[in-house]
């Protein structure tokens, strides 16, 4: 034992030196990144080499974290410490969703957005209570393999599979739609090729060592990505509050700033107002425009749409034969007559897009410290009841993501598992507790600076973002008054974060550095999800129900062929851009809390919970979450009615509760569990805190 503990000691200290060198040598890098930067050197050069280092980086830790070993490749031979698996977990963690989307998120939303802070961060407890020190304890390799081995039989493995491969998928598109905006914005590729290129840096990461490679690319992971998220932030408010401790400044000096500004938008007796009040006027006689047209394409039909179509064909002619022709009025007939519906259905869907997008600019300026901020208090009631029902979504969704579980796995012990939790939830701290300051910080800098200036003199940023995506970045001058204006302004939050830089006037280096941080959350979540589903399909369909003779070769090169087909699959998905980034992962937690959460808990805290009742509450849980989201989110064009006023995001408040009445019921109405399996039960809900690596169920 003594032996034991020396050499997990002696593993300790060599990995500190090994992260203590590699902090320095990247400390050293964006220096000289700096120093070229100050010669002259071209950006797309630079961020081309930012790009390449960090995948190239990542690449030698998969490549010198290579295994041919089971243990190794599926929970990193059970010997990562506490602090090293708190910082993977953290990176693990921290997907493109908390790096790039949270302070977005906060930004638009204000108040409203902290559900998702206090959802993520709350899960933690519900992990550290509910689940880790059990599955440790349990020793297996995946979540479906708890479920086979508890509740006996294949189908709760099966469904267990499915279930994992359903919430991942989901999750993994939104990592690489930010793999790919990150890799398109500082390269210069288009979209859909930046995704695929992001992608080849996903694989390099996991594809010879799986969960021992993705391990330790991920501590390496966090140290860029918490880096990048901090300075910039340090930087804005030094630059706005001569403090430099932005989680204090933010709310001290920064937020009663913007409170301030958002009232004289809000008042039409101040210049400010006046001017936001004339752009509103527009954007309200455009909405009134597109309910216009929707109420006579219910009237008039195929007919109305003839018409307009018309219209604008007759629009192009007109303009085509002007004497003199104007290109600028032929190009705009050109695209009005391109973007045209196609069918009734399509333009039911576009305009009545248009009419919410111009209602939205037409409303008054959102306070972004008031709670659940609405026009009555009947819209004040749904708004906080979405708080409450993200809030709860999210955390019982954390405390049942497959890839997340699995990483407490890899511990050497029980008491370590607990320990990583902590450190998880510290390190994961770090960057929650920084978020909603970074929101106030770039709103103050958006409505003190960019606000009132001239369309003429429109800061670079502006410009080099709306060539990525203009659903992310445009201004347009409405009112024709050369004054840009709040409401002319669209910001997508997916670029709030990885924009700071730019818009704090940061040299290039750093806004290299961020994307290097974003690049990092994103490849790191994306490494854990793949491997969830190429394990799931590869340990728990292949070698527990088809093959269960087979060879270690056998089994790892399947997993690894598993691991390029979903890549390459999630890549195309994500290219098709489904959906943004907040909704996907959000959509992830709720699938697997109704999937996972009530048989995964009443499978450790209740001895009669059964296969039948697993069955039952993972089927109905998940069934009823997939149906809910389908028929209320408006990218699958049903647009049904929602149930109670709660928006598809939190569709697991209706999936959990529906879980765990599945579980109970499907449990009562069958024999109770054999009697191995309720000592297995007793096996795992007493963990030995010292230690016991081995258990039963290896």
């Amino acid at each position: 034992m003594a032996t034991a503990a020396q050499s997990n000691k002696a593993f300790f200290n060599q990995l500190k030196r090994y992260y203590t060198f590699y902090t320095g040598g990247f400390i050293a890098f964006i220096v000289f990144v700096g120093i070229l930067e100050m010669m002259g050197v071209p950006n797309k050069v630079l961020g081309y080499m930012f790009l390449f280092a960090t995948i190239l980086l990542y690449a030698g830790i998969g490549f010198m974290s290579k295994t041919a070993e089971v243990s190794e490749y599926y929970v990193a031979g059970r010997r990562v410490p506490a602090l090293f698996n708190g910082m993977a977990t953290g990176a693990d963690w921290m997907s493109a969703a908390s790096f790039i989307g949270m302070a977005g998120t906060l930004y638009l939303t204000g108040y409203d957005g902290l559900a998702f802070v206090m959802g993520w961060t709350g899960g933690y407890c519900l992990v550290a209570l509910f689940l880790a020190p059990y599955l440790r304890k349990f020793g297996q390799f995946t979540i479906p393999d708890f479920l086979g081995a508890r509740y006996g039989g294949n189908i709760p493995r099966l469904i267990g599979v499915l279930a994992a491969i359903i919430c991942s998928f989901t999750y993994v598109i939104a990592q690489i739609y930010g793999v790919g905006l990150i890799t398109s914005r500082f390269t210069g590729l288009e979209f859909g090729i930046g995704v695929f290129v992001g992608l080849a840096g996903i694989l390099v990461c996991s594809f010879l060592g799986g969960m021992k490679a993705v391990t330790w690319t991920q501590v390496a992971q966090y140290i860029i990505l918490i880096v990048a998220y901090m300075i910039p932030v340090v930087w804005l408010s030094v630059k706005h509050t001569g403090n430099p401790i932005p989680q204090i400044s933010a709310y001290v000096s920064a937020l009663p700033k913007v409170t301030a500004l958002e009232k004289e938008f809000n008042d039409k007796s101040t210049p400010k107002g006046a001017a936001e009040e004339s752009v509103r006027a527009i954007f309200r006689e455009r909405a009134a425009a597109a309910d216009a047209k929707l109420k006579a394409l219910e009237a008039g039909g195929p007919a109305f749409l003839a018409e307009e179509k018309k219209k604008l064909e007759d629009a192009l002619a007109a303009a085509k034969s002007a004497e003199p022709a104007d290109a600028k009025a032929v190009e705009a007939a050109e695209k009005a007559l391109k973007d045209f519906p196609a069918d009734a259905a399509a333009a039911k869907k576009k305009w009545t897009a248009d009419k919410s997008a111009a209602a939205a600019k037409a409303a008054p300026v959102k306070a972004h410290a008031e709670a659940f901020a609405a026009k009555d208090e009947q819209a004040r009631a749904v708004a906080k009841k979405n708080f409450l029902a993200l809030i709860f979504c999210l955390m019982v969704g954390t405390a049942a993501l497959p890839h997340i579980l699995m990483r407490f796995y890899t511990t050497p012990s029980v008491k370590e598992a607990r320990r990583s939790v902590f450190w998880s939830l510290f390190f994961i701290f770090l960057l929650y507790f920084t978020a909603p300051a970074l929101a106030v910080l770039v709103k103050y800098e958006v409505y003190h600076n960019l606000v009132g200036s001239a369309f003429a003199q429109l800061p670079a940023w502006v410009s080099n973002w709306a060539a990525v995506d203009k659903t992310l970045m445009a201004i347009t001058d409405i009112n024709k008054d050369g004054i840009v204006q709040l409401a002319e302004i669209t910001i997508g939050g997916d670029l709030v974060v990885l924009a700071t830089p730019e818009i704090a006037g940061l040299p290039y280096v750093i806004s290299g550095l961020v994307a290097a941080g974003g690049l990092a959350a994103a490849l790191s979540t994306a490494d854990g999800l793949l491997l969830t589903i190429a394990n799931a399909l590869s340990h728990d369909v292949y070698y527990k129900m088809i093959d269960p003779n087979a060879p270690t070769v056998r089994r790892l090169a399947v997993s690894k062929g598993l691991l390029l087909v979903v890549a390459v699959v999630a890549a195309y998905v994500t290219s098709l851009k489904p959906g943004d980034i907040l909704f996907l992962v959000g959509a992830a937690f709720s699938l697997a809390a109704s999937a996972f959460f009530p048989s995964l808990v009443l499978g450790v805290f209740w001895k009669r919970a059964n296969k039948l009742g697993a069955i039952v509450g993972m089927l109905v849980g998940l069934g009823i979450c997939m149906y809910y989201m389908y028929n209320t989110y408006p990218f699958f064009g049903v647009n049904a009615p929602l149930w109670w006023d709660i928006n598809p995001i939190s569709a697991g408040i209706f999936g959990i509760p529906a879980g765990f009445i599945g579980v109970i019921v499907g449990s009562l109405i069958s024999p109770a569990p054999s009697k191995e399996i309720q000592e297995l039960v007793d096996h795992v809900r007493y963990p030995n805190l010292e230690g016991d690596i081995d258990t039963k169920a290896a």
